[in-house]
């Protein structure tokens, strides 16, 4: 009987994936992005090890949002004092911080841990077309 294989940290494969986000559905592009971040989509998927590959969104201010979530939806955070609940709406920040906006829903969908923050490290979101990474060019999957 085969046992399945564990990969261990040392023996990761990591690729870097380009995404443009240009008219894609926000959530639908964030559950693509949660599972490339984790690796699930690698046949040597082990859950206790970052096995992900690092990320590029691209035109992170042109995506697309169904209904009325710009003005309505919000996101909360609370300084630790009293009184302290700040919130902020969907449309602002994706007009003002489009890195924040798209942490945000990420993390959400990865581990809440240690493991899951190593893996929303591996997350680089740009509002233009153009990105630093000038090397990572050639694995490009901006036609999905």
């Amino acid at each position: 009987m085969k046992s399945t294989r564990m990969i261990k940290a040392n023996e990761v494969q990591r690729d870097w994936v380009v995404i443009d986000a240009s008219g894609k559905k926000f959530g639908r592009l964030l559950t693509e992005v949660a599972t490339l971040l984790r690796g699930k989509h690698k046949p040597c998927y082990t859950p206790n090890v970052d096995c992900g590959d690092y990320v590029i969104i691209i035109n992170a201010d042109k995506i697309e949002v169904t209904g009325t979530k710009l003005d309505t939806k919000m996101y909360h955070r609370h300084t630790g004092y009293f009184g302290g609940v700040k919130s902020d709406k969907f449309g602002e920040l994706l007009e003002n911080n489009p890195l924040k906006l798209f942490k945000l829903g990420t993390r959400g969908m990865l581990p809440k841990s240690n493991l899951g923050k190593e893996m929303l490290k591996k997350l680089k979101v740009y509002a233009g077309s153009e990105h630093p990474h000038t090397a990572q060019v050639s694995k490009s999957e901006g036609s999905n």
